[in-house]
């Protein structure tokens, strides 16, 4: 399965949740693209935050890639489009062109609490600094992802 997290800037929350998921896909033998990105301008071709990347770290997870544009195409590209918050939902979803696009799309913690429509705060925007909680989530969040998919195979 072919997943894209998306957020704001796509430095933080995103590259961290797609570097995590990709750990995953190759401890467990899945084959698929897991990519991130996001809707500012500013941050194109940024290395992901350094906050980010030194908490991936400490777990033994490779943060890299640069930031890039939320694009039509990748609706395209990918089965499962996980947003971080409200304005990132509402982002996509306004660049959907299909109803069947529009099914590709759900907030990344309904995969912990469906249809609840929780967000991940930015901690790169917002002052957060508990990057090790929103990692923690993440991590949640990646682990229901993969048991979503070993289900599938079944």
């Amino acid at each position: 399965m072919n997943v894209l997290f998306v957020d704001l800037s796509n430095i933080c929350r995103s590259p961290l949740a797609a570097a995590l998921l990709k750990k995953k896909y190759l401890e467990n033998g899945i084959k698929g693209v897991v990519d991130s990105a996001g809707f500012e301008s500013f941050t194109i071709n940024e290395p992901p935050d350094s906050k980010a990347v030194n908490v991936a770290a400490e777990h033994g997870v490779l943060l890299d890639g640069r930031a890039r544009i939320f694009q039509k195409s990748d609706f395209d590209k990918f089965d499962k489009i996980y947003v971080m918050d409200t304005q990132n939902y509402q982002d996509v979803m306004e660049l959907a062109r299909s109803d069947e696009h529009k099914a590709k799309v759900d907030y990344l913690l309904n995969t912990i609490d469906p249809g609840k429509n929780n967000v991940i705060t930015d901690p790169c925007s917002s002052g957060v600094v508990n990057l090790e909680g929103i990692y923690q989530t993440l991590d949640k969040a990646t682990d229901k992802i993969i048991e979503m998919i070993k289900k599938e195979k079944e």
